[in-house]
Formats: C-alpha cells, sequence, structure tokens
C-alpha cells in the first residue's frame, strides 16, 4: 500500500542541498521497489523516488554551486516522493530553459540512464541503435538523445499509434505486435547497440538482432532476469553484453553521470530532447500513479505534483 504519511525533515549534510519538492518523477523501479524487490541503497529514504525538480530550501556549508531559491531537478538514490528531499549537490542539474517542473522531474532519470548506457556501449554517430519499449520513460528519451547524436534509431513499440509517435519523435519504429524485430533488424543490417528494457525474454532474439560486433546493453528486466545463451553465436558475432544500473552505483560515478549530462544531453533541451508527461497525479495520489504505469498504456512519463 502507498499511503502519505510523516517523517522527520531531512538533515542536509556539508556538501548536501535541500529541495522543496514541486513534482517527483515515477519510475518502473518504483513499481519494484512497492513490491518488495528494489529496496532502497543504505543511507536512503525507504519509500520510492529517483528524481525530482524543485526549488533549493537550504545548502550545506561547503556548497557554492547553489543559492537558495535555485529551480533544479536532481538524481535520487530514493526519497522522492515527499515534500522536501536532500541530496548531493553534485547530483543536482539546473531546470532547463523552457521545461517546466514538472517536465524536469520526469527528466533527468532517464536522461542519465540513457547517456550513461549510450557511453557504456560506446556508441558513436552513425552507428545503428535499437531502443526497446520506445514508448516507455526512458524509451522515449533515447530516441531523442540518440537521434540528437546522429545516430540512426530504430525502436521497438506495441501497436501502430505507438510505433507512429515513436517515429515522430525521430525512430524508425518496430510494431513488435505485427512485426518481428529480429527479423527487421536483421534485413537491415544489424544493430550496433541494443538498449534493452525487456530482459530474459528478449535475449537469444537480441543476440541475432545484433551486427557484427555489435553491444547488448541490458537495463531493465520487465520479462524475466534469466534465460539461456547461446555462446557459439557470441563469439561468432564478436558481441558484447553489459549490464549496467544507476541506483547502486557509488557516488562519484553517479555525480561524474550527472556532470556528463550537463554537458552532453542539457544544451539538446529542450530543443531535440523533451520528455513527454503522459499524465500527472498530486502527492496524495500515489497508488493511482503507479496503476496508470502498471496498466502498460502510458507513453513517455507519470510524474506527481505536490502541492506548493
Amino acid at each position: 500500500m502507498l499511503t502519505i504519511g510523516e517523517a522527520p525533515s531531512p538533515q542536509v549534510g556539508t556538501h548536501d542541498i535541500l529541495i522543496q519538492v514541486r513534482a517527483a518523477g515515477v519510475n518502473r523501479a518504483d513499481l519494484l521497489q512497492r513490491e518488495g524487490r528494489y529496496p532502497s541503497p543504505p543511507g536512503a529514504p525507504p519509500w520510492p523516488g529517483l528524481e525530482v525538480a524543485g526549488v533549493v530550501a537550504e545548502i550545506g556549508d561547503a556548497v557554492t554551486r547553489w543559492q537558495v531559491g535555485d529551480e533544479v531537478c536532481a538524481l535520487l538514490p530514493g526519497g522522492g516522493y515527499a515534500d522536501q528531499v536532500a541530496v548531493d549537490a553534485d547530483l543536482a542539474l539546473p531546470v532547463p530553459d523552457g521545461l517546466t517542473m514538472v517536465e524536469a522531474a520526469g527528466l533527468v532519470e532517464a536522461a542519465c540512464t540513457v547517456w550513461s548506457n549510450l557511453h557504456e556501449a560506446d556508441a558513436r554517430a552513425g552507428e545503428r541503435v535499437l531502443v526497446h519499449g520506445g514508448s516507455g520513460g526512458v524509451g522515449h528519451i533515447a530516441i531523442q538523445i540518440a537521434a540528437a547524436l546522429d545516430m540512426e534509431v530504430w525502436a521497438t513499440a506495441g501497436g501502430p499509434e505507438r510505433a507512429a509517435r515513436c517515429a515522430a519523435l525521430g525512430a524508425r519504429a518496430i510494431d513488435y505486435r505485427a512485426d518481428d524485430f529480429t527479423t527487421v533488424m536483421t534485413n537491415a543490417g544489424g544493430a550496433d547497440v541494443i538498449l534493452d528494457v525487456v530482459g530474459g525474454a528478449y535475449l537469444a532474439r537480441n543476440l541475432e538482432a545484433l551486427a557484427t560486433g555489435g553491444r547488448l546493453v541490458v537495463i531493465g528486466m520487465q520479462r524475466g532476469a534469466r534465460a539461456e545463451l547461446d555462446l557459439g553465436r557470441l563469439l561468432m558475432m564478436r558481441a558484447r553484453i553489459i549490464g549496467t544500473t544507476l541506483r547502486s552505483r557509488p557516488l562519484a560515478e553517479r555525480q561524474a553521470i550527472v556532470a556528463a549530462v550537463r554537458e552532453h544531453v542539457w544544451p539538446l533541451v529542450p530543443g531535440q530532447v523533451r520528455p513527454i508527461i503522459h499524465v500527472t497525479e498530486p502527492l496524495e495520489s500515489a497508488a493511482d500513479a503507479h496503476r496508470a504505469l502498471d496498466s502498460g498504456d502510458v507513453f513517455g512519463k507519470v510524474v506527481l505534483t505536490t502541492d506548493p
């Protein structure tokens, strides 16, 4: 059950800022946490929330980058479903000009996930990138970032309408209900990089869809955590399989990712990269937000809002 409760005010450390939250993004990791399968890391609040946007209300003694009153969005290890949150100052980004608080809250986690995984895969301009779940919170941002970086973007989505919306974002869309993505990608020459949120159910087919020297980056397990792997094909294709998470990385790595996103992705916002907000719900209706995301009908992001 998701219910509203009271907790002590966050403690602001020397290198932290306190954010008065205006909006908090909802992610599939939050659903897993609600189910008891993805607990917060040590030191983080026990309730969900990996990204927020709001106003700086207090700064730690060693913080020089931010001032009280700045509008920021931040990548969190947890605890974003709240009125206030304390976070390391180097995990915050300015709310981009032209974006609302709600949009900023729905962008920061996806942008960090996408950038870090494209970097892990050594993805380069001109390469063919396949994004699974192109209509999802991460997927629709991945399409836009990869396209802005001059990659040839392909994306899977369920149904012609969702496929058309992915195409409008810059992808060559594959309706996986009508076409086999493995066949489509093989006929296109294979994918140099695949960003996969599906997991075990797609492992064998992903390997078939890769080009020689291709890289499969597994960033989710929506349909299983286990599968058989054809090592012979892996060797023959000289392919790589990379598994990554963002939340559990050491603080220094998360800081470096946020800094890279500020340098490389933030200049693309909002002209070439902009989050699509499917629905907003008040913080008190977090359960409804989870039901919406769980329904499979969402295109883009679900965001919670607080009463200022």
